[in-house]
């Protein structure tokens, strides 16, 4: 969370606005999948406005995906779909994302400590602890995979199920509770066998075709292009080698390994942000 941390609700929606690395910045939890992502990213930019313009500058966007090697970092130069049609991210961002994947001032962990499944307010660094069998990197550049597995809907986040399938961040006042039958309501499509059976499939392309494969990121992308924003991914990774559990694979090592991931991709999100000092005299139109 950004210092200070201010919930603003807006259209059922969180935001927490303060300060982070000297900027100011509103966060927030997208929601699982293309279609939260998009609604949550527009929502943003048509909320946080001045004189008829947006007032965000930049977009920087994090979480957990599938990639070669549990705990790297990826910010991928371009995103897509379906492997034709490409978002590129911003220049001027993926130049200074090269800057600081060469200056290397963060600190990526190789061990990796069990998530917080439950909400409980521990100390992370609490508990059992697993040494990955690769040692982490942040890497600029490659292409990342965006797929929808749920047809277009929105799944809908769940009141008081942590932060992966929550409508909040585990350390974080909700303030934009859930109508329990409206709830119900958007989570039956939801119920069936064959979704289950679909989303949780493992991916069909070959290792290494794409560095980052997740549900929401291009989606993100394609928003911030269209109303020119300048835009970058970054995506650490929960599902890939390197798993010294030996895991059959997702979502198994997803739910082991999300916190680790979590934490080095938001160790280099955070250097980003400190490096992105000119973010304000940037248009969004430099691809």
């Amino acid at each position: 969370q950004p210092q200070g941390g201010n919930p603003v609700p807006v259209g059922g929606h969180t935001f927490y606005l303060g300060n982070l690395e000297g900027h100011r910045a509103a966060l927030t939890l997208t929601g699982i999948g293309p279609a939260n992502a998009r609604n949550t990213t527009r929502l943003a930019l048509s909320h946080f406005r001045c004189d008829g313009r947006t007032t965000i500058t930049g977009i920087v966007f994090s979480g957990v995906a599938g990639g070669d090697y549990i705990g790297d970092v990826n910010a991928a130069a371009r995103w897509t779909f379906d492997g034709k049609h490409y978002v590129p991210i911003s220049h001027a961002m993926k130049l200074v994302a090269e800057q600081v994947q060469r200056a290397h001032h963060y600190r990526l962990s190789r061990g990796a400590h069990l998530p917080d499944i439950l909400c409980i307010p521990l100390n992370p660094d609490t508990g059992p602890t697993v040494t990955l069998t690769h040692a982490p990197t942040f890497k600029v550049g490659g292409t990342g995979l965006t797929t929808d597995p749920f047809d277009g809907a929105a799944f809908p986040c769940v009141p008081g199920a942590t932060d992966v399938f929550g409508c909040r961040p585990c350390s974080a006042t909700n303030v934009t509770p859930k109508n329990p039958v409206s709830l119900l309501q958007s989570l039956l499509p939801f119920v069936s066998p064959s979704f289950f059976s679909g989303y949780f499939a493992s991916e069909s392309d070959p290792p290494g075709k794409f560095v980052s494969e997740d549900n929401e990121t291009g989606e993100v992308a394609k928003v911030a292009r269209r109303a020119g924003v300048p835009f970058i991914g970054f995506r650490g990774v929960s599902d890939g080698g390197g798993d010294p559990l030996h895991l059959p694979g997702y979502p198994f090592s997803f739910f082991v390994y999300q916190q680790i991931s979590a934490d080095n991709v938001g160790a280099v999100s955070s250097t980003f942000i400190r490096a992105w000092h000119d973010a304000s005299s940037l248009d969004g139109t430099d691809g």
